[in-house]
């Protein structure tokens, strides 16, 4: 063989290769669902309390990629829920207490309004009013979270296509009188007051409301039961029947963790923390079987300064020690704190969410590692 003819065959055989490469390299599959569940109030230690008080093993232990957000709100260095979910929702820093409105109070996209014209199914499920800041923020848009009969016409008028949570009243007990439950069900809505139902009798729907509480929900300490786990179940189920529009996003808040660190109740912190987790397990079941869906588990801040602490006591001669054989759940705060707030994701795009970055970047990611960014 001349010198030429295997410089010839060298390069062919150096272009095949390569051509090889080319032809095994994977498009990163893309997820086709969304859950995004919300822990308001939940920093690493609420977290951690599931590690050490549920019977079960933690469904949080089920996730590889974990990273970090950055809560501070456009003006101020602590968040509240509304300019929180407002980045989650909409990808913006707002000022404490806007809810779908910019820094300077202008109305901003939200996932649900994006997301719908693709024929996306959406939903929102809360522990609280429906109508309370983090749910409010995936379909509102009003200057001020206290304007809950505001949010509730903004409920109306919305995409969504399945809720559940309480804030009844402010449907149909309104200073201006008007039945917004009956608008709801004209808008195609089956509306449930009383409890969550079965799929079976609500799949004849095109839409699905429970409003099951005239206010907020009772903790699940108190009576609420398995609300959120069965409500998470229930809305996946409903938002998938369509088969030729089975794709949707799905935000799941357990509020009222948050309620619990601002209360310094680590009793009531905890059970919420372990039914939130509950859900969790519901959502990455279907994640799990369905191969389509990305989990994001994360929350808008953190409350009470919430530390699993050593229990403090004496010895019988009256001095003080630390037990370090039993916890004590501390707060050190009745408020909201700064702390970095962790993030989990799991499913079609999960590595995106590692790393350390501002919590508007939820919003970005999720339309990252989706097909829902029509702007790409």
């Amino acid at each position: 063989m001349t010198f030429k003819n295997l410089t010839y065959l060298l390069l062919g055989i150096a272009l095949f290769s390569c051509k090889s490469q080319m032809v095994q390299k994977e498009v990163p599959l893309k997820a086709k669902n969304v859950i995004l569940l919300i822990g308001d109030g939940t920093g690493l230690s609420q977290i951690s309390s599931a590690f050490y008080f549920k019977k079960t093993k933690p469904n949080f232990a089920r996730f590889k990629h974990i990273g970090l957000i950055k809560t501070s709100s456009s003006r101020e260095d602590i968040t509240d829920s509304a300019a929180g979910a407002t980045a989650f929702g909409s990808g913006v820093k707002t000022y404490n207490g806007a809810i779908g409105v910019a820094d300077d109070s202008t109305e901003v996209e939200n996932l649900v309004e994006i997301v719908s014209p693709l024929h996306i199914k959406t939903g929102v499920i809360s522990t609280s009013s429906i109508q309370h800041a983090t749910p409010a923020s995936f379909y509102a848009h009003v200057i001020n979270r206290g304007l809950y009969e505001d949010i509730a016409l903004d409920m109306v008028a919305s995409d969504i296509d399945f809720f559940a949570g309480g804030g009844t009243k402010f449907f149909n007990k309104r200073t201006d009188k008007k039945d917004l439950i009956a608008e709801l069900k004209a808008k195609g809505f089956g509306i449930d007051t009383t409890a969550l139902g079965d799929f079976e009798r609500i799949k004849q729907y095109s839409k699905m409301g429970y409003a099951l509480a005239d206010d907020a929900m009772e903790p699940v300490a108190k009576g609420r039961g398995d609300f959120l786990p069965k409500a998470t179940a229930l809305g996946i189920a409903f938002l998938t029947k369509d088969v030729a529009h089975s794709n949707f996003f799905l935000m799941i808040e357990g509020s009222q963790i948050d309620w619990g660190g601002h209360a310094n109740d680590a009793d009531y912190l905890i059970s919420e923390l372990i039914d939130f987790d509950d859900a969790i397990g519901k959502a990455l079941d279907f994640a799990e079987k369905d191969g389509n869906t990305l989990v994001i588990v994360t929350a808008d801040h953190e409350t009470g300064g919430f530390t699993l602490s050593s229990t403090p006591k004496k010895t019988e001669e009256g001095e003080s020690y630390s037990d370090y054989n039993e916890i004590t759940g501390t707060f050190s705060t009745g408020g909201h704190s700064a702390t970095l707030i962790p993030v989990f994701a799991y499913g079609p795009g999960a590595e995106a969410f590692s790393g350390v970055y501002e919590n508007t970047e939820i919003f970005h990611k999720i339309l990252n590692e989706t097909n829902w960014n029509t702007k790409n």
